[in-house]
């Protein structure tokens, strides 16, 4: 004889609560998580045979127009204030560490070269980088290792985070600024490094496709 189905603990026995309750249990973990959650991460919290994916979409056009919303980061899921009313917020935001313009420069070339070497970065910027610019990136979880190339020495590469994503409200490092807007926003130099060649209008687009190694795992 087979053990009878059992009950588990959702009035159901072990079918899928209906969407509408999946949307409400999404909603909760992560209005509740300070840090992004993945889909396979709230399946793992909700009933058996539930479809999380699913729920976050219904989530997601629940909040579209309201003041927070639900938005990916990386290959997570978020609550987050909507940007035109981030102002708000302004008074409660604690600037705990001011970057320098070394460390701006520093994470710049490798949000938009990564995953690069500490010899590339000083080779684009043109002077070397100091041991304490990378230990603060690498402290505020904005930069992390990334895989060791294949070249004498097997340097260490650095790509940028998911926090650093969360951060400035991107989804992944395609949505980065042009490197025109960084020059014009004063984070990067406006001449080119030394042996740069000059940009050309295609070579932006070509940046942003050298980016698919944004989360290579060790």
């Amino acid at each position: 004889m087979t053990d009878p189905p059992q009950d588990d603990g959702t009035g159901t026995l072990f079918e899928a609560p209906p969407l509408a309750e999946q949307e409400r249990m999404v909603e909760a973990v992560l209005f509740a998580s300070a840090e992004p959650v993945t889909i396979a991460d709230l399946e793992a919290r909700m009933p058996h045979g539930s479809t999380a994916a699913q729920a976050v979409e219904m989530l997601q056009k629940r909040y579209e127009g309201r003041g927070v919303r639900v938005v990916r980061v990386g290959d997570a899921w978020a609550i987050r204030t909507a940007p035109d009313l981030g102002f708000l917020m302004q008074k409660e935001t604690v600037e705990t560490r001011k970057l320098s313009r070394a460390a701006i420069e520093t994470l710049a070339i490798v949000a938009y070269h990564q995953p690069c070497t500490r010899a590339e970065i000083e080779e684009i910027r043109g002077v070397s980088v100091s041991r304490g610019t990378i230990d603060q990136l690498l402290e505020m979880e904005w930069i992390r290792l990334g895989r060791r190339r294949m070249t004498p020495g097997r340097p260490v590469t650095f790509v940028v985070t998911p926090q650093f994503l969360d951060h400035f409200g991107l989804e992944n490092a395609r949505d980065l600024p042009g490197l025109k807007e960084l020059r014009s926003a004063g984070l990067l130099e406006n001449r080119p490094p030394p042996g740069a060649m000059p940009l050309g209008e295609g070579q932006e687009d070509l940046e942003d496709e050298d980016q698919t190694e944004l989360f290579e795992e060790e």
